[in-house]
């Protein structure tokens, strides 16, 4: 009988076939892990690649900044010592790093977009004088030149006054400081600004000196009060003829004298020359500015926002949105006392509804999370006192926590040279607005309009320019609970702002219609803006450019 070995025959063939089956099935599932490998961990050339919003890390970031600060050779002490750990920079205290510059963010892209600056579309300035450009002619007499108003008010004045000097062939005695306006500032042009650099930086331009000769100390001088806004045939024929009666012409004012279109092209660069070379900060104060801005960037990028919510701008304004009835008399007492400002009735809900109020802390707390910074962005305040203090600014704090200052970053004894010195305040906070990641201001005065022009001549540094006009009906709806925050007014607020963040454009004429003096009082300033008279488009080989930079 041969039954019971065929079946152990057949007993065998299927565990052999099953072994075999069993190998074929770990094969394919090998195989299949190892195909799964190869997908998730690419080679090394594939991760090469650039990913364009890969967002590079915190670490990346501090190099950056501290190359920066190497090349500028800016002081390397970063912490003042009176800070406590809650206000210490980010790598001095116990939190991680990352948590403190990428915490609230909603991802990287959207962390790039927050600090990405404008493109400069290839400007660059130029700002050196044409061929026929000529050293200063044989001078006909000496200027004399009386500033007003505050420091960039001021600034903007005594470049205005070197081109001046140029048209009218006039030695230019260093000019004199306000100290009769709001602020009471003692300060003479050598307290505040590097006074050998400026006649130096201009030998090739205007003559330049610190003193009026004693002979010519009695002399008959003619003061003038230069017309606003003239241009160059006003200088030549008017004022010039002076010179046949007088040694001596001295301007009462410097505040927009001078054109701000329609100057020769060397006139104009002359203007650049003197306003972001010549007129260079005191070396203290340039060398506080820049410990300022070092401190500052302990914290990773920071916003710097001019609050322009002081006593002084509100007084003049005539807004009291969210103040108290007696604030309000207060603000109105003082601009009834001040002889200079010249309107006294002004309607409160009328100037905020037109968008010529300063936004309030409250309103910039808002209007900073629409357009999506994180709780944690560090914000520097380049202010001076702000009304009502720690009252106005709870809002705005307990939404930025991070919220640091000149005297917050300095200790008492590191500002004490210029305390009481409102200009050589100002002019700490004017250096880290200029070199800040963002500068936002709250308000379009003559701080605001001075740093977006600087920080345009440097390459169209990311400045957002809130449209408060716009704003005011977005906050009204939020006060009134007819809007809430949220997706729906962070994009309404980013959308308004699109184009508002300081990309290259040609400085604006006068409003259609408009004549007079409000035609020139319409344009917008030559220092806001000025492209295209010191912003040429770059020439590969052929660069007309002076790189001006805050040193």
């Amino acid at each position: 009988m041969q039954w019971p070995w065929r079946r152990r025959k057949v007993v065998v063939v299927v565990v052999v076939l099953r072994k075999l089956l069993t190998c074929a099935i770990c094969v394919i599932a090998l195989m299949g892990l190892l195909s799964v490998r190869v997908h998730v961990f690419p080679s090394s050339k594939v991760s090469d690649l650039t990913d364009p919003y890969k967002l590079p890390t915190v670490t990346q970031h501090e190099l950056n900044y501290q190359k920066l600060s190497a090349e500028k050779k800016w002081t390397q002490e970063l912490t003042p010592p009176h800070l406590s750990k809650e206000q210490a920079p980010p790598h001095l205290s116990k939190a991680p790093l990352s948590s403190h510059k990428l915490n609230g963010a909603n991802g990287s892209l959207d962390f790039e977009k927050l600090w990405k600056q404008p493109s400069n579309r290839d400007f660059v300035p130029c700002v050196q004088p044409g061929s026929n450009y000529t050293a200063p002619d044989e001078s006909r007499g000496y200027l004399l030149v009386h500033t007003n108003g505050g420091l960039n008010q001021m600034r903007a004045g005594i470049c205005d006054m070197v081109a001046v000097a140029r048209i009218i062939n006039a030695t230019l005695v260093v000019p004199e400081l306000d100290k009769r306006s709001f602020w009471q500032d003692t300060s003479n042009f050598s307290d505040v600004f590097d006074e050998d650099h400026f006649i130096n930086a201009l030998a090739n331009d205007v003559n330049v000196i610190k003193k009026l000769p004693k002979d010519l100390s009695s002399a008959t001088k003619v003061v003038m009060h230069f017309r606003s806004w003239s241009g160059l045939e006003y200088y030549r024929d008017e004022i010039a003829s002076l010179w046949e009666e007088f040694q001596v012409i001295r301007a009462a004012k410097s505040d927009s004298r001078l054109a701000n279109n329609h100057l020769p092209p060397d006139i104009q660069k002359l203007r650049c020359r003197a306003c972001y070379e010549a007129l260079r900060f005191s070396p203290k104060i340039e060398a506080m500015g820049k410990l300022l801005v070092d401190r500052m960037r302990a914290y990773g990028p920071f916003i710097a926002l001019h609050l322009r919510y002081e006593k002084d701008m509100l007084a003049f304004s005539g807004c009291t949105h969210g103040l108290s009835d007696v604030e309000a008399e207060e603000l109105r007492t003082i601009r009834e006392n001040t002889a200079y400002w010249k309107i006294k009735d002004i309607n409160a809900t009328e100037q905020r509804s037109r968008g010529y109020c300063p936004l309030t802390p409250t309103e910039v707390g808002i209007f900073l999370t629409g357009l999506g910074y994180p709780s944690n962005t560090p914000i520097y305040i380049a202010a001076g006192e702000i009304y009502g203090g720690d009252t106005h600014m709870a809002d705005l704090r307990s939404r930025y926590p991070i919220l640091m200052s000149k005297e917050k970053l300095a200790s008492v004894e590191e500002l004490e040279p210029f305390t009481n010195h409102a200009s050589q305040m100002a002019a700490l906070d004017y250096i880290v607005s200029v070199e800040s990641d963002v500068f936002i201001p709250s308000y379009s005065g003559n701080m605001a309009r001075a740093v977006e022009g600087h920080r345009r001549f440097l390459g169209h540094r990311k400045t957002i320019s809130p449209d408060r006009k716009a704003l005011v009906r977005l906050f009204d709806k939020i006060e009134k609970g007819l809007l809430m925050e949220g997706r729906k007014v962070s994009n309404r607020i980013s959308e308004i702002h699109k184009k508002l963040q300081g990309s290259p454009r040609r400085r604006r004429g006068p409003v259609s219609g408009t004549k007079g003096m409000d035609r020139f009082r319409s344009e917008e300033a030559f220092y806001v803006n000025p492209l295209p008279d010191c912003l040429c488009k770059r020439v590969s080989g052929n660069v007309n450019a002076s790189t001006a930079s805050m040193r």
